[in-house]
């Protein structure tokens, strides 16, 4: 069957086709049923199954008699090393370290934080606690400590585990230091945390609270696998709010295991045995999807890759792991192929390499350029596929099902909606436009298996952020249209989260820590677009009258200050000191408008503007910062 009678299907019997899809997955019992639409338009999936995702990820591969075959390869230029584990080794490593966490009273239902770089045991970490039935929540080693410190305060972890240190190409990053600092500033306070001690850096343990990775789990019994039900949380994964506040998206286990493993075949068309490599991050989604979880649910080997895409240690390092570890599905952010294309702009690397393994190459995270597009065609010689989907869905809303039918290409579309997806374009009203309209992209409820149910500890906040705007709909939050043909097109975000090298970060959140600063009054920051990052964020300070500081001397301290706040991933680096703001005559900041002049793009004269002149005001401070050109 081609894409067009899979996704009839699917529409015109969506609980036959999610029960087939679901044959494919090991349960404890099975569920009787797909949709649970007894509490709309909160819907669930699959409620009255029980189910373990350690086990459908690590165990019955090993019951399958493919114990010997590669489930994890380690690349990590930064230390220089290589090694593999055996979906054999990987049960043991799990189950030990499973085992370590319920004798420190870790149980079904407590949350557990992993604050951990890419190294092996951070998935181990992951799957240790799906094998409990306990529920993770990574967060991204990079954040600074009052961002790991409100996380920990959400969720109240019983524990948390953690590396010693991270490992950048020139910097060892001290994890340890941080995680002290945010546990002192979290009202909550874990039972205890485990660390890796990296020969890299090796971290002082405090007393009575800091185990030792390998110590803790000597000499422990192994922890079986215990059944969840079906709406049982797998994990919560925080994801930028534009009230600065982060969102735990939750994570239900037998829509995720369902879901995820139709994905690697249909969407990546990968299997048992295959390579699948998603050079993501574990703190972000991709990480938990595509790097974790469904490649092992598929019985693939998946790469967990400690590097750079240029400088670990050239713009060749991506083909090299391609290459030598016969990589069939690669799955990558445009920001990182626009590095590697200023590298290697004539794209000789590629040939150095045998990339003959490679079918297809994957895009997301951010929206895909068409150069960055042509360039990867031209030179890696395979079909590039952008697909689209966000934190909260899991896995992607739009593809090219590589796996079911490979469709035409539309450089600058994610294609077309995948099953379980309806999605519509809606105006202000919430009526469907015409094809080629820009409007809201909502999706038609319900939505499908492994998406978020609700947002952890924040049902009515859940209903407001996604529910309340189009009812009967998920508004997705950005905007776009659709084709003649059914390709998605993605134009922009319709709230104030920027793109910044495929993280989404609120520039709400760092609109707050600006204003925190003494002599700050009043402040807005923007995303305006980078050619290597996608956008990146420019901060505009109004200074208290009778502040007497010198402009820069603020500026300097309020990148400082990001740093500290929000992490170095934020890429704050850029802010200028102005009179004031645009704004209309509601007091509303004309941030679109700005975001238009800092990208030399047409724009016109807000009708609702306060003061036409302060636009010429700022147009002059971005062309001192080297924007606003046309």
């Amino acid at each position: 069957m081609g894409y067009s009678e899979v996704y009839a299907g699917w529409k015109a019997d969506p609980e036959a086709f999610w029960m087939e899809a679901a044959g494919q997955i090991d349960w404890v019992q099975a569920p009787s049923r797909a949709l649970n639409d007894s509490r709309a338009p909160l819907y669930e999936w699959f409620t009255d199954a029980t189910v373990n995702a350690c086990y459908n990820a690590v165990d019955r591969h090993v019951l399958a008699g493919r114990g010997d075959q590669l489930a994890i390869i380690h690349d990590s230029p930064v230390t220089q090393s290589k090694h593999g584990i055996t979906y054999a080794e990987l049960q043991t490593r799990v189950a030990l370290l499973a085992g370590a966490l319920r004798a420190k009273g870790v149980q079904k239902g407590d949350r557990v934080i992993i604050y951990m770089p890419m190294v092996p045991e951070a998935l181990e970490a992951m799957l240790a606690c799906a094998r409990l039935g306990a529920i993770h929540s990574v967060v991204f080693g990079g954040f600074a400590a009052a961002e790991l410190a409100v996380r920990i305060d959400d969720c109240t972890p019983k524990a948390i585990i953690a590396a010693s240190c991270g490992i950048e190409p020139s910097r060892v990053v001290h994890y340890k230091p941080l995680l002290d600092m945010a546990i002192d500033m979290a009202s909550h306070k874990p039972d205890f945390c485990v660390i890796l001690q990296r020969e890299q850096e090796v971290a002082k343990l405090i007393e009575g609270r800091d185990v030792a990775w390998h110590s803790f789990q000597y000499g422990v019994t192994p922890a079986e696998c215990v059944p969840v039900s079906g709406d049982h949380p797998a994990y919560i994964l925080y994801t930028s709010g534009t009230t600065g506040a982060p969102k735990g998206v939750v994570r239900p286990t037998a829509g995720h295991l369902v879901a995820l493993n139709w994905t690697m075949r249909a969407i990546y068309d990968c299997g048992a045995g295959d390579v699948f490599w998603a050079a993501s991050d574990v703190g972000w989604v991709v990480g938990h999807s595509y790097i974790c979880y469904a490649p092992l649910i598929a019985g693939c080997t998946t790469i967990v890759f400690e590097g750079k895409p240029v400088g670990t240690p050239d713009a060749g390092t991506f083909w090299r792991v391609i290459s030598e570890h016969k990589v069939r599905a690669f799955f990558t952010a445009p920001t990182a192929l626009r590095a590697i294309k200023r590298d290697d702009p004539k794209g000789e690397l590629p040939s150095r390499y045998d990339l003959s393994n490679l079918k297809t190459l994957y895009l997301a995270g951010e929206r895909a350029d068409p150069d960055t597009i042509t360039w990867a065609q031209t030179h890696v010689k395979v079909p590039v596929i952008d697909h689209w989907w966000q934190t909260e869905t899991g896995y992607a809303i739009a593809a090219n099902p590589m796996g079911i039918e490979h469709l035409p290409v539309k450089i600058g579309s994610p294609s077309v909606a995948m099953p379980g997806f309806d999605v519509q374009i809606l105006d202000e009203g919430g009526h469907p436009v015409a094809p080629g309209t820009l409007g809201a992209i909502a999706i038609k409820l319900p939505l499908p298996p492994g998406t978020l149910p609700t947002l952890w500890n924040a049902e009515e906040r859940f209903k407001k952020s996604y529910l309340a705007h189009f009812p009967g709909f998920y508004e997705t939050g950005d905007a776009g249209y659709v084709d003649a043909d059914g390709y998605l097109y993605i134009m922009a975000r319709t709230d104030d989260v920027i793109n910044v090298a495929g993280h989404r970060l609120s520039t709400g959140a760092m609109e707050e820590v600006l204003a925190n600063h003494r002599d700050v009054a009043e402040c807005a920051v923007i995303g305006v677009a980078d050619a290597l990052k996608g956008q990146t964020p420019i901060g505009f300070l109004c200074l208290n009258t009778g502040s007497g500081r010198a402009p820069a001397d603020v500026v300097k301290e309020c990148v400082a200050l990001m740093r500290e706040k929000i992490g170095p991933v934020a890429d704050f680096k850029r802010a200028i000191v102005v009179d004031r703001l645009p704004k209309t005559r509601s007091g509303k900041i004309l941030r679109g408008t700005m975001v238009n002049i800092a990208d030399s793009k047409p724009w016109k004269m807000p009708a609702t503007i306060d003061d036409p002149a302060i636009l010429d005001e700022i147009t002059q401070a971005l062309q001192t910062l080297g924007y606003a050109k046309g």
